[in-house]
């Protein structure tokens, strides 16, 4: 019924339900939003009009936007009680290649009127750069060795001024590799059928990684159980080298085990991307995920989350 104080009839803000904003809604964001339907208001930023029919068919309201485009943004100010940034930064910094304008103009957007209670980026294991296969906590020094990953740290930078600025709980997730086998290109399969070599075990990386659902389990307790300004693991259990990571998909696919070749072979043969990847080795502790979000992982390991996918793709 409508509320006595208020001449519209609006209801009492601690009757309406909670409203979420994605910024970046793609495979992880849609499993977020799936999980909270009916439960919050959703809403989701998008570039493309294209996008505009599936994202309302999923009972998420579009809203047309562009982050390059910072004017496009000032609608956003005020929409949402929590927000979830999964977009990327842009592939070319251009001039100033180590900012991530695109986070910067979000977050100047939402301060422009009422600041959301919560807001958690994705960001990336990779602002760590090479930790020679260390165990590494959050409270490691961050060491970005590419460009995409110094635009990872800036973002990392204006999520938290955001946070003391304006009184928001900015958690920060950093992500491993994220496989899944109902997500697009989300299992090596392609990569075994195109026989693509991978490291001999002497040059071989650490690599970790999450299941897209367990990704989107730790979203949402970061929008509500996420420390104030805090830094969060989003990994699995797993403790593999690339190589035998390849190899376990490939013995679970049924599929031949792909090459192996020294480095110097690989930076003879792989495209520039791939090499980026090879070239940094570390583990990531899971600790605060389990203790302070609470997060019981759905694919502790991805021995189970990879066995899905011959089922999934048949």
């Amino acid at each position: 019924m409508p509320s006595i104080n208020s001449p519209s009839g609006a209801l009492p803000a601690r009757f309406r339900r909670e409203r979420l904003l994605i910024v970046g809604c793609g495979d992880v964001g849609q499993r977020v939003a799936h999980r909270l339907a009916g439960r919050m208001q959703l809403a989701a930023l998008t570039s493309s009009s294209e996008r505009v029919p599936a994202l309302r068919a999923a009972g998420i309201r579009p809203l047309v936007g562009n982050l390059d485009d910072p004017a496009s943004l000032r609608r956003l100010a005020g929409i949402a009680t929590r927000v979830l940034h999964l977009a990327p930064p842009a592939r070319d910094g251009g001039a100033a290649w180590w900012r991530d304008q695109r986070t910067t103009a979000l977050v100047r957007a939402l301060r422009l009127r009422a600041a959301p209670l919560a807001l958690v980026y994705g960001s990336t294991s990779g602002v760590y750069g090479d930790c020679g296969g260390a165990r590494v906590s959050e409270t490691r020094a961050v060491r970005p060795d590419t460009p995409r990953a110094h635009r990872r740290v800036d973002a990392e930078r204006a999520v938290r001024w955001l946070g003391r600025s304006a009184g928001v709980r900015a958690s920060i997730l950093r992500i491993p590799g994220i496989y899944a086998p109902d997500r697009p290109n989300g299992t090596p399969r392609q990569r075994l059928e195109r026989g693509t070599p991978v490291l001999r075990r002497e040059d071989d990386v650490f690599t970790s990684h999450i299941h897209a659902d367990d990704l989107a389990s730790a979203c949402i307790a970061a929008l509500f159980r996420g420390r104030p300004q805090r830094v969060v693991h989003t990994a699995d259990d797993t403790e593999l080298r690339m190589g035998d990571y390849i190899d376990l998909a490939a013995d679970l696919y049924g599929m031949p085990r792909p090459p192996r070749v020294a480095r110097s072979e690989a930076e003879r043969q792989l495209p520039l991307q791939l090499l980026s990847f090879m070239g940094e080795s570390r583990r990531l502790d899971n600790t605060r995920l389990k203790r302070e979000l609470r997060v019981r992982l759905a694919h502790p390991t991805v021995h189970t989350g990879l066995r899905e996918a011959p089922a999934a793709s048949a």
